[in-house]
């Protein structure tokens, strides 16, 4: 995809930019000249020639850890003495019926999503409301913006991530600081959803199922591509969306608008 922005010299920081979404809006922004800082828990041999090209550098975070999204955020703003553009990507899924899920298993997939989010978000702010400003963009996704009856904790966490992105919007625009979100699926080659399919008995069918569950993307007859998203979250970290705070983009092929027509 063709890269329109232009972040030259601004500081970044990604979490969950290992692979996925995360991995592709890093590579978008450096490439467009910033200095992108990558946190997550799992560290790919694979991205470190093109990282080491583009000057990414990549922080172990698990975003769980207050202490460790600080650190994160501290070292990017130590190097370059500010924090222009957070994007809070790291996040589970969890397809499992409420009254099967573990507490454990609601703590894991609550505080990676949404705790994370907000550990991002908190320690961000501190700098850019000293640096005059700034561009928060959360990775929410259309289960934030309907509920599912598959995956009803994760949606949940979702749906939270919209509302503190709204929320936090509406408390900082005084302040120069835009915070919004995007609402992505289904999203090819990313951990999460190549997960879900590794565990599925028949993985051509789930993913042929999921292509048809978003209308363009049945008409495309694929999945969307991380990079369209990171696309999209680039757009909203730029100038270009200058006036643009609380919004909750979808990028899902339309599947959260409805039940889509039937037949040809």
């Amino acid at each position: 995809m063709t890269n329109q922005y232009d972040f030259e010299n601004q500081t970044v920081v990604v979490t969950g930019g290992s692979n996925g979404i995360g991995r592709a809006t890093a590579i978008m922004m450096a490439k467009a000249g910033a200095h992108v800082f990558v946190g997550d828990i799992n560290h790919l041999e694979e991205n470190k020639e093109t990282f080491t090209q583009l000057g990414i550098v990549e922080v172990t975070c698990d975003v769980r850890r207050e202490s460790q999204v600080q650190a994160l955020i501290e070292r990017a703003v130590d190097q370059y003495g500010t924090i222009n553009i957070l994007v809070n990507n790291a996040g589970i899924g969890l397809v499992k019926q409420i009254q099967d899920v573990t507490e454990a298993e609601w703590d894991a997939c609550v505080d990676t999503n949404l705790k994370g989010t907000f550990f991002g978000c908190k320690h961000a702010i501190k700098y850019m409301l000293a640096t005059g400003g700034g561009s928060i963009v959360n990775t929410a996704s259309n289960a934030g913006l309907l509920p599912r009856a598959h995956d009803p904790v994760y949606s949940i966490s979702k749906h939270a991530i919209v509302a503190l992105t709204e929320s936090l919007g509406l408390c900082h625009g005084k302040d120069n600081i835009r915070i919004n979100c995007v609402c992505p699926g289904p999203v090819g080659e990313t951990g999460m959803m190549n997960d879900d399919l590794d565990k599925a008995d028949d993985r051509a069918g789930l993913t042929q199922s999921m292509i048809r569950a978003s209308p363009i993307a049945a008409a495309h007859n694929r999945m969307i591509q991380p990079e369209e998203v990171a696309s999209a979250i680039c757009y909203l970290a730029s100038k270009d969306a200058l006036m643009v705070s609380g919004t909750a983009l979808r990028i899902d092929g339309g599947k959260s608008l409805g039940v889509p027509p039937q037949g040809n």
